[in-house]
């Protein structure tokens, strides 16, 4: 004769909300501890904050999944640059080497039906293209472009990059979406790449010949405890998959991604014809 076995209890959306938030706790406090030598919490802090996780798991059995803090053992963070999916493909851009190529391209416009488009103008940074996925404000993975579809995971590396928010911020008028692919460039700017090679040479290894180079050689470090010496920065420059956003224009997702929190150029302009951008 067998008895009956009771039915896990469902987790209620606070007791989901209470997880979400002490996981969070406990792996920004693993990766201050163990990636950027400051922690904030001290171990009877850290270990009431996994206790209270593992009672939250043991009442609400759902809630214990292979990425729960509870379920990874503690020590160093490494990077295995897994080759993970993009939700929507990385494009490349089209080249314009003179005026009059540029003029071919906007006469391709209005021939394809778009009218005297106003025209955004900004530099562009030579260095790493990168694509953040942000859930809920949360960044969750960051992937090199790879060949556009596929790239390499390297979120605890761009997780030590200064200028990028591991959580988004809204306003009123521009709120953070479920979902949304931020793309971007990773670069090392001047400055930081005279002073890499200074200490490359000082410690005898051979220098890198240009700041692509060096972003690119920084970013794909297996330790990211390396990449958070490197003073790297990273520009938005474009969004791919979204939920809950669609922006208008280029400018105006500009505009979301600034008041998200996002590192955008401060030398764009938006023109209103091609003479202006000739001028």
């Amino acid at each position: 004769m067998s008895g009956d076995t009771a039915e896990p209890v469902p987790a209620s959306e606070e007791a989901r909300e209470e997880h979400r938030a002490v996981s969070e706790e406990i792996e920004d406090a693993r990766w201050r501890y163990y990636v950027l030598d400051d922690p904030t919490l001290d171990d009877a802090d850290f270990d009431r904050r996994l206790r209270r996780l593992e009672a939250l798991e043991e009442r609400f059995p759902e809630l214990r999944t292979p990425d729960s803090p509870t379920q990874k053992v503690g020590g160093a963070v490494s990077t295995d640059f897994t080759a993970v999916d993009h939700l929507q493909r990385m494009e490349s851009l089209d080249n314009a080497f003179s005026y009059d190529e540029l003029a071919a391209w906007h006469a391709r416009l209005a021939r394809d039906g778009v009218e005297s488009p106003a025209l955004l103008c900004e530099l562009k940074v030579d260095g790493l293209a990168i694509n953040l996925l942000y859930e809920d404000g949360r960044l969750v993975r960051a992937l090199t472009r790879g060949d556009g579809s596929t790239g390499e995971d390297v979120t605890p590396n761009v997780k030590t990059i200064a200028s990028v928010p591991h959580r988004l911020v809204g306003t009123p008028e521009l709120p953070v979406p479920e979902l949304v692919e931020v793309r971007g460039e990773v670069f090392l700017p001047v400055e930081a790449f005279a002073r890499l090679n200074e200490s490359m040479t000082d410690a005898g290894k051979p220098i890198f010949a240009n700041p692509r180079n060096a972003a690119a050689g920084s970013l794909r470090q297996k330790d990211p405890r390396v990449t958070a010496t490197r003073d790297l920065g990273m520009v938005c420059h474009g969004i791919g998959a979204r939920r809950g956003f669609e922006p208008t224009s280029q400018s105006t997702a500009y505009d979301a991604l600034r008041a998200w929190g996002l590192p955008t150029s401060d030398r764009v302009r938006v023109l209103a014809s091609l003479a202006e951008v000739e001028a």
